[in-house]
Formats: C-alpha cells, structure tokens, sequence
C-alpha cells in the first residue's frame, strides 16, 4: 500500500471497539499507534464523516465508535480512505510513438482496477469485529 492512512484508521477503529463505547483523546489514540495527534484527528474527521466514528468535543471529550464493528466491513473503511491506486502511477508520459509506450498507462490501469477491485472484495470479506478480535 502506497500510504499510511488504511493502517492507522484500523488502528484507530481497532482501538476504539476495544474501549467498548467509552471516549477515547485523540492523544490516547496518537500515543498507541505512535503518531502525532493532528494526525490521528485528522484521521477521525474522514472517519465521523463516513459514519465509522462520532465525537465529543471539549474537555473530556473523545471518539467512539457510531456503529457496531460487526457492521464495518474493512472494503468499506478501505474506500473511506483510499487517496491514489493502490500500485502507484507513474510520473512520467511515455513516448506516444513507441508501440509499448502509447498504450501501456490504458493497461496499467486496467491492472491496477483489477487489482484493487480483488483487494476490495477481500477486505469486504472482514468486519472490524474480525479484524478487533484478533487482539482479544
């Protein structure tokens, strides 16, 4: 995976089905994943805004889950995240008169699409319960 934010959403939503409801700060959340708290928070507003999450703000406030996390499939929490394909792009346009070159990104994408549509079927296999339990 060509970035960070699946695995520390997970986390976050690991962390936050394991206090069963209770308010989790954002620096309790930074400080088992090992990150800085912006980031974690930032992670949290894409989270509450698809649903995974809800919030308390202010003193004593925190996160928690707003579903169930038998009702989380990971395919989902995956999309919700998601930001470029899943095997980079390249940064270069290749030479449109190279027989190779003209029509290798049509290709590539349709690798890519397929690779990320099996990846996603797989992880809509899991909920965060399956994923939660393993640590139990």
């Amino acid at each position: 995976m060509n970035n960070s934010r699946f695995p520390i959403s997970l986390h976050i939503l690991t962390l936050l089905d394991d206090a069963e409801g209770t308010l989790v700060s954002s620096d309790y959340l930074a400080g088992s994943i090992n990150i800085n708290p912006v980031l974690v928070r930032k992670e949290i507003i894409n989270l509450r805004k698809h649903g995974f999450v809800a919030s308390k703000e202010g003193k004593g406030g925190g996160s928690f889950l707003a579903r169930n996390a038998a009702d989380i499939n990971l395919g989902e929490v995956y999309k919700a995240v998601k930001s470029n394909t899943i095997l980079g792009q390249s940064k270069n346009e290749p030479n449109p008169k190279c027989p190779i070159g003209k029509q290798i990104n049509q290709h590539l994408n349709t690798l890519y699409n397929d690779a990320e549509k099996a990846l996603i079927e797989n992880l809509s296999k899991q909920t965060l319960a399956d994923f939660a339990s393993k640590f139990k």
